[in-house]
């Protein structure tokens, strides 16, 4: 018989009662169907030469993802795409959810190893979660997902490979792609169709978003029980582009890959050679730095002199034995440094990518908002008591998530229309950027005797394409003097005010050392770098005892035309820009409010945005 989704979220609810000492208030009201806020797909955009800015998640999980099922989850794709079009769906824990404003992509991206099985083998799987724990702990044996399933309905996950279960996985990708194809709307909402490949080997996680620019696509999705080497999934991609099918895969969260995701072997351990190093950057033009799991743009270890690389890190491996991720290897900045240090000494760069934020929801939406976080895993953390570590749905149950999770990220695209081929080619130029949630405007140009006043005449986005490039371009040969770089950026209206803009760079010296160096090149306020060229902190406004912040500090817009003071036209180098808010409430600390318990740290966050990389080449 087949659990409606509101007795899993009664079920719920009193397990939390049974052992949380404080009221969740997280849980109320229910989910009310007959009252839910209906989806609303943003207004049309005309198309722009200069092109719109478009808001998306491209890595959401529902109930055809295995994980997602065995914690709870019911939801559907078109559940999803109801939710990214700003309606409001039910939790699995039985209240209501939606965005504060839909967004303009996504893209559900369920696992494609095992997709839909368990959705179709046994409905009530996670109602028979808590005995299944027990037994574990009996025998000393470690929960995984074949573990689970073998335990629980008397078969492995490995069983599926046979014909009659790879049918099944078959009917629920149709049921993806068939509910991509019912909500996109061009000119006013992108589905995509996508998928997970979820390769894990020891532990090291590896995970690729594969992400289609049309209707066209395999009858069956590409999957780490197919293989767990990144070569491989590239190779069925590339015989799908070869069929018409244009597709590109996005790694993510490489800060929990133990130095993998950006090594400098091949999965084999062996060598790099420039066949990998063109075919990995064809298939793989961007990189997810911003999501649930934590920041992959820097680490303080490999950015020693970066007073921001702190942020929101996750460090170990995706593990029960939570050991720790090894930094060199698993960090995007890390990886641009790499890559220039290899074409310095090798002649080939594998590490020409741009960057994007997504969530890895895995409730059927997006939980990027600090002051409505709901959680990546119901059972797990689908309540404000269950996150901070108040209650646990089984007792004693250790959480490697909990308040170690993020409420983070969005993918930011310049593109000329809302629609899937012109979104995928921007993302394919990597004109793109990362956000941590919130939706920060961001421009960045590089070019050649850009003014002063730049950014101050009616037509300076045609002028900067002139003779410059936007985020993910190139600039080649110098022109007699040092790259001058526009950035342009405007908070968040529903978010902080703005702090810093800074440029990050990265080269290579004529030793053949990898370098990098944070500038300040706009801030609000007064502030002046010291002595030491560092400048102040802006301050902080918020109340952490009732969860607010104000905007009295930080500025709501700032922009700069700034040129390279320690330009050397012999060595190539890359550029970004990282804007950063000022600090407001981190979602620990509204969860902590609503509880009427004690915030952890850290209270506040500084939330931020990150653009694709502008490389320049002698």
């Amino acid at each position: 018989m087949r659990t409606p989704a509101r007795t899993l979220s009664v079920l719920v609810a009193l397990a939390l009662a049974a052992c949380s000492p404080v009221e969740d208030p997280s849980l109320f009201p229910a989910f009310d169907a007959a009252t839910a806020v209906a989806p609303q797909a943003p207004p049309p955009t005309r198309p722009n030469p200069e092109h719109n800015l478009y808001w998306g998640d491209l890595h959401v999980h529902t109930s055809y993802s295995t994980d997602a099922y065995t914690n709870g989850v019911r939801a559907t794709p078109d559940d999803a795409y109801r939710f990214f079009k700003g309606g409001e769906i039910e939790h699995a824990a039985g209240y209501g959810i939606r965005l504060r404003r839909p967004l303009d992509f996504a893209a559900v991206t369920d696992h494609s190893e095992y997709m839909g099985l368990l959705r179709a083998s046994d409905p009530d799987l996670p109602l028979k979660a808590r005995g299944l724990r027990e037994r574990l702990l009996q025998d000393g044996r470690l929960a995984n997902t074949s573990l689970v399933v073998r335990t629980m309905i008397g078969f492995s996950l490995e069983d599926a490979v046979r014909p009659g279960w790879e049918s099944v996985s078959r009917a629920a990708w149709r049921d993806v792609v068939e509910a991509a194809e019912r909500h996109n709307e061009p000119g006013r909402f992108t589905a995509f169709i996508g998928y997970e490949w979820s390769s894990m080997p020891q532990d090291k996680n590896l995970h690729r978003n594969v992400i289609y620019r049309g209707a066209q696509v395999p009858d069956l999705p590409f999957s780490s029980v197919d293989s767990e080497d990144p070569r491989d999934l590239w190779t069925a991609l590339e015989a799908q582009r070869a069929a018409g099918m244009e597709v590109f895969a996005i790694p993510h969260n490489g800060n929990v890959s133990d130095g993998r995701m950006y090594d400098d072997v091949m999965f084999d351990g062996a060598p790099m050679h420039a066949d990998y190093a063109r075919r990995r950057n064809a298939n793989e033009p961007l990189s997810e730095i911003f999501q649930v799991k934590g920041s992959s743009e820097t680490h303080p270890q490999l950015s020693p002199d970066d007073p921001f690389a702190g942020f929101e890190l996750y460090t170990t491996q995706l593990s029960q034995t939570q050991a720790a991720s090894r930094p060199h290897g698993s960090y995007a900045r890390d990886a641009l440094r790499r890559g220039l240090a290899m074409a310095h000494r090798e002649g080939f760069n594998p590490y020409r990518f741009g960057v994007i934020g997504s969530s890895d929801g895995h409730n059927a939406s997006s939980p990027v908002e600090e002051d409505s976080y709901h959680g990546k895993l119901p059972i797990l953390d689908g309540s404000a008591a269950l996150r901070m570590g108040e209650a646990t749905f089984w007792p004693e149950e250790s959480m490697a998530g909990g308040t170690r999770w993020s409420a983070a990220g969005l993918a930011a695209v310049w593109a000329r229309e809302n629609t899937r081929g012109a979104l995928f080619d921007a993302m394919r130029r990597r004109e793109t950027y990362a956000t941590s949630g919130p939706r920060i405007a961001l421009r960045f140009f590089g070019g050649w005797g850009y003014p002063r006043d730049l950014l101050q005449q009616p037509d300076w986005i045609a002028r900067a394409e002139v003779s410059g490039v936007p985020m993910g371009g190139e600039l080649t040969g110098a022109r007699g003097a040092a790259p001058t770089f526009a950035v342009w950026a405007m908070r968040d209206p529903d978010s902080g005010n703005l702090d810093r803009v800074q440029v990050i760079k990265g080269w290579v010296d004529r030793q053949g050392r990898a370098q990098e160096k944070v500038y300040d090149i706009a801030w609000s306020g007064k502030r002046a770098p010291g002595a030491d060229g560092r400048l102040p902190a802006v301050g902080s406004t918020v109340n952490v005892a009732n969860a607010s912040y104000t905007n009295t500090i930080g500025a709501p817009q700032l922009n700069a035309v700034w040129t390279d003071p320690d330009f050397d036209a012999d060595l190539e180098a890359f550029y970004y820009a990282r804007v950063i808010e000022i600090p407001t409430p981190r979602w620990t600390t509204y969860d902590a409010q609503r509880l009427g318990i004690e915030a952890p740290q850290p209270t506040s966050l500084q939330e931020r945005a990150v653009t694709s990389a502008i490389w320049y080449r002698p």
